[in-house]
This record gives structure tokens, sequence and C-alpha cells, in this order.
């Protein structure tokens, strides 16, 4: 490929790497394989560049891939939804709130389906609801239904617990 493309692409991991290896953390159980995701999600984005035809941005393009390697990942491993969760290491913003409460919210993030996952993992990374639908194939309509659904789920969840 040219030298361009090589630098654009550079340029694209460089700005997406930490929520791509976030979302590798949430399907991956061992200190290794979110590395292992990590290093097929770059390849497969590599290989299908020339494939990318800006029907949405590259970074929704990204997140794609990502959500698509990570589960055909999960499918192939068949692992333990609680144990690749706990794997997941989330820092606060706020260094004085509760370690304890993003505890329960992994455990109950762990009581959702795939689909409800990614749904939820996209919505922390504060993308939009449109993004959200690029992603996954939904429509707008149902992200924002399941996100209500999603939300109140949590919400049930973790109130006893707090």
């Amino acid at each position: 490929m040219k030298k361009e493309t090589t630098h654009f692409f550079e340029q694209l991991v460089e700005t997406n790497k930490s929520k791509i290896y976030r979302i590798c953390q949430i399907y991956a159980v061992s200190p290794v394989e979110p590395q292992d995701l990590f290093q097929e999600v770059i390849f497969q984005a590599w290989k299908s560049l020339p494939q990318f035809k800006q029907k949405s941005s590259i970074h929704t393009w990204v997140y794609r891939i990502t959500l698509n390697v990570c589960l055909r990942s999960k499918l192939k491993f068949d692992n333990d939804k609680t144990t690749r969760l706990e794997a997941v290491q989330i820092t606060s913003a706020n260094p004085t709130e509760d370690d304890g409460n993003l505890k329960i919210l992994r455990e109950c993030i762990a009581t959702l389906d795939d689909t409800d996952t990614s749904i939820i993992l996209l919505y922390l990374e504060e993308m939009a609801y449109k993004e959200i639908s690029q992603i996954t194939g939904l429509t707008e309509n149902h992200i924002a239904v399941k996100m209500k659904r999603i939300k109140r789920r949590l919400l049930e969840c973790m109130q006893p617990k707090l």
C-alpha cells in the first residue's frame, strides 16, 4: 500500500487504540487475550481498509470491526462473561468515586446479553445513538428503546447492591 495509506492507518490506530482495547478487555479473560484481540482487530482493519466505502465515519467503521472480531472470538472461546468483565479495569475521572460502584456496574453489565452489552459499552464510550446504530446495524429508534430497557435493568440490578 502507499505511504499515505500507511500513515493514515497509523493515525487511525493511534486515535482509537484505547477505545478498541477497552472493548477487547470486555470480551477477553486473561491479561494476554485482550492483547491478542487488539492485534486481531488491527489486522482485520488493515486488511479491510481498501474496502472502506465511507458510508459511515472511519471511527464507526473501526468500532464495528472491533465488535465483530470480539464477538467472533467469544463464540470461539466460549468464555464466562462474568470473568471477562472482571478483567476490565475502569478508572474513575473522579478519584473519590467509590470503586465498589464500578464493580457493581460490571457485575450488572455481565447479566446482559451480547447485543445489550455492546450497546451499553458504546453508550459508555459517549457515542450517539446514530453511531451505535451504524455499528450494530439496529435502527436508532430500536437503540433508544433498548437503552431505556438496559438502563432500567441496570438500575434494578444495582439498587439493592448499593
